[in-house]
């Protein structure tokens, strides 16, 4: 199968070049307005909108039935407490329990419906996040923490619901509210109701200075909580380097150390959120007062019913209840932004390699591979991984890359396979440009033995189907046998239903990398590219993988990246390569004869041994 995973000599190259930071702080993402994240993601909610216009009516809706229920407690005081008289009660409790059972259906479908739109919402956009993920550049995703980028993809993704469509529909609850039983107000006393709103203005001041500083402080705790999972992944992922050098304290206490940083961002988070309440309060509790003191002189006079006064309060509760709603809501919606924010540059960011408008499909390839005068440099490293490298390889022969480590030999398979396009220079296939020819077609006349293997947590069947999901039984145990895998995978508890476990780490090295060798007799393409497919396995391993890496090779056009001088010595043709150039060309006996730099890899490979 082509894998096109990164290859551990591509991810090294990567990593070594982008000199990428491996502790610290994640960095923060660019700053952006409410609104611009509002335009950003509305389209992930486009979809939904009828559903979205359901729940802004039945949330519209309640308060009209709340402020019902509390008109029928008014005539109740007035109407059965005062003059003592039992008559009313009777429709009058019906119609409050009907209202009350109506409030309750509109609440449930408003529950139900809103649930729905929102969770399709975060599922839509995170399944679009994690494409574009995948589809990215790897550049890039190296450049990233991976605990980082996971928080991204989870906890900010289910922030982002809060402004785009929760937030709207609370907002829109509010107003409603305010309109409803501000308009009450003004029905039972205006006068009273002026008094009440004179208090207002205070909430908004407090909302504006609030609001921007959580918005500050959510900024750096989601900052903060990235690079928290960042440090958790990075250090469970190595636990055997961990163990091995007993650093299970010492990365303890870093871990603790990156735990305290976030927790002091939380704690500032907390106390400003812990503050607003209280201030919000005393603005209330001293407009309520307010209208107490001046409604208990109106009932003095005359001029307003207890039942009224009473009323009048329990609306006055409501209308404040949205007030600080919006107030406490500006806040949320601010600190949701800065998790829109961190979401927004991923999806915004454009991956290093696309199709192009025009681009080619390939129905059939010969596997005439060339690169001609290629130049290729890392991003953000200084100087070139390759220079001005031309190379061909006629379709069923063999070409192995040699040299030392840094030279840039995976840097040719990470162009062939197009995760990156050269600087300068052409890279073809059949003669056809690269980049004229769709990705998904590319790389299906590809195929991919890496030195180390990548394996999904799947069964053995699964692992070697992989490219070729739809093959039969059939066809995977033929491919397994010509990998001489057929033979443990039979004899595993479970056959080829075994399950190999995360990274295949239930399986030898040998093992996997047959694994990875049937793989690619499955994938069945004419163009090979082997990285390093030999390293790090003993030598008892290597020799049960040399025999189906050579059954692999035949009548395929073929790439292979080594350090082993023994497995390049039978390739058709051998290139040296040093600081990104090729030095060297020819056959294994031509260069050994020239006393080149192919020689003194010899001579060097011998003093070693």
């Amino acid at each position: 199968m082509a894998a096109i995973d990164a290859p551990t000599g591509l991810r090294t190259a990567v990593a070594g070049r982008l000199g990428r930071r491996e502790g610290g702080l994640v960095e923060a993402a660019p700053e952006r307005t409410v609104r611009w994240l509002v335009r950003r993601f509305w389209p992930y909610a486009r979809p939904y909108r009828r559903a979205l216009a359901g729940s802004l009516l039945l949330v519209a809706l309640a308060p009209a039935l709340e402020a019902a229920r509390l008109w029928l407690f008014k005539l109740v005081v007035d109407d059965v407490l005062v003059p003592a008289d039992f008559g009313p009660f009777v429709w009058l409790a019906v119609a409050y329990v009907g209202l009350t059972l109506a409030a309750g259906l509109v609440g449930f479908l408003d529950e139900v419906v809103s649930g729905w739109a929102g969770e399709r919402f975060l599922l839509g956009l995170r399944t679009d996040l994690f494409g574009r993920l995948l589809r990215g550049s790897l550049s890039s995703l190296e450049r990233r923490r991976l605990g980082d980028t996971l928080q991204r993809l989870t906890g900010d993704v289910d922030a982002i619901e809060a402004f785009v469509l929760s937030g709207w529909a609370t907002a829109v609850a509010y107003v409603v509210e305010l309109l409803v039983f501000g308009g009450l107000l003004f029905l039972l006393d205006w006068r009273l109701a002026l008094v009440s709103l004179v208090v207002a203005p205070a909430f908004g001041l407090l909302a504006r200075s609030f609001s921007r500083r959580i918005r500050e402080a959510s900024r750096e705790r989601r900052r903060q909580g990235g690079s928290l999972a960042a440090a958790a992944e990075e250090r469970l992922a190595n636990a055997l380097l961990v163990q091995a050098y007993a650093g299970e304290e010492r990365e303890t206490r870093r871990f603790h150390g990156e735990g305290i940083a976030c927790l002091q961002a939380q704690l500032r988070a907390i106390r400003i959120r812990a503050g607003f309440p209280a201030a919000v309060e005393l603005v209330e509790l001293a407009g309520g007062l307010t209208v107490i003191a001046l409604g208990t002189y109106e009932l003095s006079r005359g001029r307003l019913s207890l039942g009224s006064l009473l009323v009048f309060l329990a609306y006055l509760a409501q209308l404040y209840g949205p007030v600080r709603g919006l107030s406490r809501l500006a806040a949320t919606v601010h600190a949701a932004a800065a998790a829109g924010e961190r979401v927004a540059e991923l999806l915004d960011e454009r991956p290093a390699v696309a199709d192009a408008p025009d681009a080619r499909r390939l129905d059939r390839v010969d596997g005439l591979v060339e690169l001609d005068g290629v130049t290729y440099t890392y991003p953000g490293a200084d100087a070139p991984a390759l220079r001005d490298v031309s190379l061909r390889v006629e379709p069923g022969r063999t070409l192995a890359i040699v040299g030392p480590s840094g030279a840039g030999k995976s840097t040719v398979l990470r162009l062939l396979l197009r995760l990156a396009d050269p600087d300068a220079g052409v890279v073809r296939l059949d003669g056809e440009d690269a980049r004229g020819i769709e990705l998904a077609s590319l790389r299906s006349h590809l195929a991919v033995v890496l030195q180390e293997t990548l394996l999904f947590d799947g069964t053995v069947r699964e692992a070697i189907a992989y490219g070729r999901p739809d093959a039969t039984d059939e066809e995977i145990r033929a491919a397994a046998r010509l990998a001489d895998a057929d033979g443990f995978a039979t004899a595993l508890p479970g056959g080829y239903e075994t399950r190999v476990g995360q990274r295949g780490r239930s399986l030898s090295g040998g093992q996997r990398q047959r694994l990875a060798i049937a793989r690619a007799f499955l994938r069945d393409a004419p163009v090979l590219l082997l990285d390093e497919p030999t390293a790090g396995l003993d030598n008892a391993s290597a020799a049960h993988v040399l025999g189906p890496l050579r059954r692999l090779r035949a009548g395929r056009t073929t790439i292979l990246v080594t350090h082993d001088l023994d497995a390049a010595r039978d390739a058709d043709a051998i290139a040296v390569v040093e600081g990104g150039r090729i030095v060297e060309r020819g056959t294994h006996a031509e260069l050994a004869a020239a006393g080149g730099a192919y020689a003194r890899l010899l001579a060097a490979r011998g003093a070693a041994a």
